[in-house]
């Protein structure tokens, strides 16, 4: 090649760049390059490809934003080509630093790996990730620039009568009221609400051929005042379902009587309020209050009720308990959870209100033992719904709220007061004997003496719906501080802004981590949970070891005799 044509060249080349932001690829390709490092919960190549194109278009966003910040504030380079020459240096420096950390991002997806327990995966397809993330990073690069013309096209309107600053900051607010407006207001809600839609049709029409139970102590059998045209999949699964007095005989080779469960779907009143008068009747009718063990169940979003959480209680107390559950919404768990976290509280405050007031009035002597109890998004309900200062005079006896979401007040506040020392994943707080954490379930077991209320929250350190938080965008998160508990990557680092991304991510990914991590709770977690909070009566040390290993073995619902006792219908059941 000629000098001339190299020249010709240089200058055609130099002039496309020119076009584009320099700050816009330093930051973008700074933070690809970042997103691709671990989190706690492994990814596939297609959805790191996602992450990483919207994470190189927040980093495109905040380079455009500083370079037109510099240029605002009417700072000058010393040398305007030097300046231009070592922006692009830098640019292809991050380039190189892509490149290299897609090399490297299988070894660390399998240090999360490691860290689970599970066996490592060969080469990630780091080229398909690169791939992948054009699409999300043009997508959103381009409504960004939608943006930024409809700014300038205001801020031209309102220049011809107002201060060159004055008419770009007033388009800068005008425009972005505009943009929450639509973004929020319509399309936001416009896909909650069609997802709401979506999951009503689901559970409405979900086995809707299924005949009712015929057990009259079921809900939606003839003698119900539940319909069973009113609750959907999940609720027919957990009405249908779980052990009878036969399955706990074999499994504890003890005398045992059939359990108690009662649903009210949210279709089968038209209130909260009426939701619980309903269930409060439904219980009355079956005999529920009769139980040496009472439950109120919150369940998750969709209005599933986990099988291994109620199984393993109801073989611990030899069938002797009666289960109610208030369906609240139809959305999963994390979708309810980043958009109407509260949905669940009214009910869980009308349910826990009627079914408290009855209890009171019952003689101490002869009432059930009283137990709270929710999942995900059911643990942040079931933990709102009543004040410790209400039921002081006379408590209930416990609780068990398993993966807490982040936004739960009554979790927040907990960790918050923890005691000097202890870890935010694993707390200590007082001296334990009215209210635990534990990683897993045995961790309630030890600890010193528990009190009349034993209240605990099990959550695991790699699960990201506990553990996610809005302030990750711009500080570090507590449980990165200090010791680093055993199943988090110890390759995992904080960025700004990036580790948001990748943790808001791993929380739809929550439950596809192997059982024991991440949002997927183990069966002897529930297990020794409930062992430690309800103390069943008439167990040997042999036999609830001979009992745990027979429920936890491998992991396979399928291992007791008859199953996690599914019923004839399956359903997807994910929080």
């Amino acid at each position: 090649m000629t000098s001339v044509n190299w020249i010709v060249l240089r200058r055609w080349l130099g002039r496309r760049l020119d076009i584009l932001s320099t700050g816009g690829w330093l930051f973008g390709l700074l933070f690809f390059s970042l997103s691709l490092t671990p989190s706690l919960i492994p990814r596939h190549f297609t959805v790191q490809g996602i992450l990483c194109g919207c994470a190189f278009a927040a980093g495109y966003a905040i380079g455009v934003f500083l370079e037109w910040l510099w240029n605002f504030l009417e700072l000058r380079w010393p040398n305007r080509r030097v300046a231009r020459w070592a922006g692009r240096l830098c640019a292809a420096a991050c380039l190189l630093l892509a490149i290299s950390f897609l090399w490297f991002s299988t070894g660390w997806q399998n240090s999360i790996r490691a860290g689970m327990g599970i066996a490592p995966v060969a080469a990630r397809q780091p080229w398909f990730v690169a791939g992948i993330a054009i699409v999300p990073a043009a997508i959103l690069i381009g409504i960004g620039t939608v943006i930024v013309h409809g700014v300038r096209t205001v801020s031209g309107w309102l220049s011809r009568r107002l201060p060159r600053r004055v008419a770009l900051l007033g388009a800068m607010v005008l425009v972005g009221l505009a943009t929450a407006t639509i973004g929020d207001g319509v399309i936001a809600r416009g896909l909650l609400f069609a997802a709401d839609r979506f999951y009503g049709s689901i559970d409405r029409l979900a086995g809707i051929y299924d005949s009712a139970p015929q057990d009259p102590l079921r809900s939606g059998s003839e003698a119900s005042f539940i319909p069973w045209d009113s609750i959907g999949l999940d609720a027919r699964t957990y009405v249908q379902s779980g052990p009878t007095a036969e399955d706990i005989e074999t499994l504890t080779h003890a005398p045992a009587q059939a359990p108690l469960r009662v649903y009210v779907g949210l279709r089968s009143a038209d209130t909260a309020e009426a939701r619980a008068a309903l269930a409060l009747a439904e219980m009355d009718r079956i005999g529920a209050f009769d139980r040496s063990v009472l439950v109120l169940v919150m369940p998750v979003g969709t209005g599933w009720v986990e099988p291994a959480a109620i199984d393993t209680l109801e073989i611990l107390h030899h069938g002797d308990i009666a289960s109610v559950a208030v369906q609240y919404s139809y959305l999963t768990s994390w979708l309810s959870l980043v958009s109407e976290p509260d949905v669940g509280v009214e009910t869980a405050r009308a349910l826990f209100s009627a079914v408290y007031q009855r209890w009171t009035g019952m003689p101490k002597q002869t009432r059930p033992r009283l137990y709270l109890h929710g999942l995900s998004l059911g643990a942040y309900s079931s933990a709102a719904s009543t004040s410790l200062y209400d039921v002081l005079s006379d408590p209930f006896d416990g609780a068990l709220w398993v993966g807490p979401p982040f936004a739960s007040a009554a979790w927040r506040t907990a960790t918050a007061n923890r005691n000097p020392g202890s870890p935010v994943w694993h707390p200590e707080i007082g001296d334990g004997s009215a209210l635990r954490f534990a990683n897993r379930g045995e961790g309630f077991l030890t600890g010193g003496r528990w009190g009349p209320m034993r209240i605990g929250f099990l959550q695991y350190p790699s699960d990201p719906i506990v553990f996610f938080d809005y302030a990750m965008l711009y500080r570090e998160p507590a449980w990165l501080l200090g010791p680093r508990a055993p199943s988090v990557s110890p390759l995992l680092n904080w960025y700004p802004v990036i580790t948001f991304l990748q943790v808001a991510l791993d929380m739809a990914l929550a439950q596809t981590a192997p059982i024991g991590f991440g949002h997927n709770y183990a069966p002897q977690d529930y297990f020794d949970a409930w062992l430690a909070i309800t103390q069943p009566p008439g167990w040997t040390t042999a036999g609830l070891s001979r009992l745990r290993e027979t429920l936890s073995r491998s992991g396979d619902r399928d291992a007791i005799g008859g199953g996690w006792f599914r019923p004839a219908i399956s359903s997807p059941g994910a929080p």
